[in-house]
């Protein structure tokens, strides 16, 4: 390897929604330049990435010694998933313990490659990152894998709090750095923020961590800036720092209208609980837009009352659809799915009229809402599974559980209009006739499917070149690669 090659070292933070954009946020930066990347993480996530990569993928690995039970952790415990709330705090607190290794593994490469490398490009929740690239005088550079409005709305609650001088939870206030119009009550918020003081266990992790980020160089997004124009406008004038909107990080077929109906295969080394050959099937039987997909993302589920009326609610509507199911909330997520959680015989009478297809576990998502019979999406509104969506054009009906999904969530009905949000969280009291009402509007109005599709056109053309003409993510890319060589021939 000659030493003229440049270097950039990205760490994740340890959970599923994060891992997979720096993934592809990885192969990105390779396509447009021939820099060597190495991808950082604990070893458990490294064999995992390891396994699920092609041949020909040329990202490097390299993984810090991390011990779950130093942190009272389960043992194998090196992601969010399946983890119970009360331990996915410890383990963001675990991942500071990183700092040290990392500092030693970026002094390492230092020596392996003749420089230091290009710059660090690190997660906003391991802001400590910027410490390292400080002492070692290396540019550091964050990336917030939520889009732009999520990610400053996430910023501007963690660090103000400014919920906490509220007399009751459904009195509404404005979140510090947005316009007027945009006001959520305390009741919007997940139960941890909602208790924040700024001496728990939560403030203590996110606070200064958020800080550490906003010394970066700048930000990375993964979104296109023409779709979140108020998000961005915020976010920039929240972090006073350059912003790289090159999302969205989804494979490239995802973004190609004349793609074929090849498979997408595994993703992050996951076995789908239903091959994507039966799914795509399934879904071939059904008229255009007809179908509704539920899922609530990698590690979420719903509690056992909701999960009831869902599917009392679904099975009224009369839609044909399709639902990635987990044990309820309270019952270990990998434990044999019980008949009793849902309606009396619910998934035989599905399975007999061919109306409803139950996949345990995980499901081939890119797969469902590439296929034309997809027409609306039931989720949680994390950002990879609204981005796949509204990549596809597919209108969103929204159930916010934690993070930043309840901005992303007031988004896409209020500055979007490409979907309703049906309820938020695990405390909420759902009917199975609001379930019914907000599927049938969501899929059966034009004004929302029309928006839908021209977002749709929108992240489409920020992402490839039409007629020789870069979009605005590939532009922003280059701009990224151009502006650190420049600071580093400084």
């Amino acid at each position: 390897m000659g030493n003229s090659q440049e270097h950039i070292v990205m760490i994740p933070f340890l959970a599923q929604g994060h891992i997979i954009p720096f993934m592809e946020l990885a192969k990105k930066i390779q396509e447009t330049t021939d820099f060597t990347i190495t991808l950082v993480n604990t070893p458990l996530n490294i064999q995992k990435l390891k396994s699920a990569q092609s041949s020909s993928c040329k990202i490097h690995f390299a993984s810090l010694p991390f011990n779950p039970l130093d942190h009272n952790l389960p043992p194998n415990t090196e992601t969010t998933e399946a983890l119970p709330l009360t331990h996915v705090i410890a383990l963001f607190h675990a991942s500071t313990s990183l700092q040290l290794p990392f500092q030693e593994l970026i002094s390492e490469l230092t020596s392996k490659h003749g420089k230091p490398p290009l710059c660090i490009i690190s997660d906003v929740f391991m802001g400590w990152t910027n410490q390292v690239a400080k002492l070692l005088h290396i540019t550091n550079v964050s990336f917030s894998t939520c889009g732009a409005y999520g990610s400053a709305g996430y910023i501007s609650v963690w660090q103000n709090l400014p919920h906490r001088s509220l007399e009751s939870d459904d009195q509404e206030f404005v979140m510090p750095g947005f316009p007027d119009r945009c006001k959520i009550t305390r009741a919007h918020l997940h139960k941890y923020v909602r208790n924040a003081d700024g001496n728990d266990d939560w403030s203590k992790f996110f606070q200064p961590q958020i800080s550490l980020s906003l010394g970066s160089f700048g930000w990375l997004c993964n979104t296109v800036e023409e779709i979140e124009p108020l998000g961005l406008k915020v976010l920039e004038n929240y972090t006073k720092l350059p912003i790289w909107c090159i999302g969205p990080l989804l494979p490239p077929r995802m973004l190609d209208s004349s793609s074929s109906n090849e498979i997408f295969g595994k993703r992050a080394g996951k076995e789908p609980g239903l091959s994507p050959e039966t799914c795509l099937q399934w879904l071939d039987s059904y008229a255009e837009n007809s179908v509704l997909y539920i899922s609530f993302g990698s590690q979420n589920t719903i509690s056992p009352a909701q999960m009831m009326e869902l599917a009392t609610g679904v099975e009224e509507s009369g839609k044909p659809f399709i639902w990635t199911i987990r044990p309820p909330i309270g019952f270990n997520l990998n434990e044999k799915f019980r008949d009793e959680w849902l309606p009396h015989k619910f998934e035989e009478r599905m399975s007999a009229s061919k109306r409803g297809l139950l996949v345990h576990k995980w499901a081939p998502q890119l797969d469902i809402l590439c296929h034309k019979s997809t027409g609306a999406f039931l989720t949680h509104c994390g950002w990879n599974s609204t981005l796949e969506s509204l990549s596809q054009g597919v209108p969103l009906i929204g159930w916010p559980l934690a993070a930043e999904q309840v901005y992303n969530s007031k988004m896409i009905e209020e500055e979007m209009g490409v979907g309703v949000e049906l309820t938020r969280g695990l405390e909420s009291c759902i009917r199975k006739n609001d379930v019914k009402r907000v599927i049938e509007t969501v899929m059966e109005n034009e004004g929302i499917r029309k928006k839908a599709n021209e977002i749709s056109k929108m992240i489409k053309k920020g992402a490839r070149p039409i007629n020789g003409k870069k979009g605005s993510s590939l532009r922003a890319m280059d701009d990224f690669v151009s502006t650190l060589l420049s600071i580093s021939r400084v």
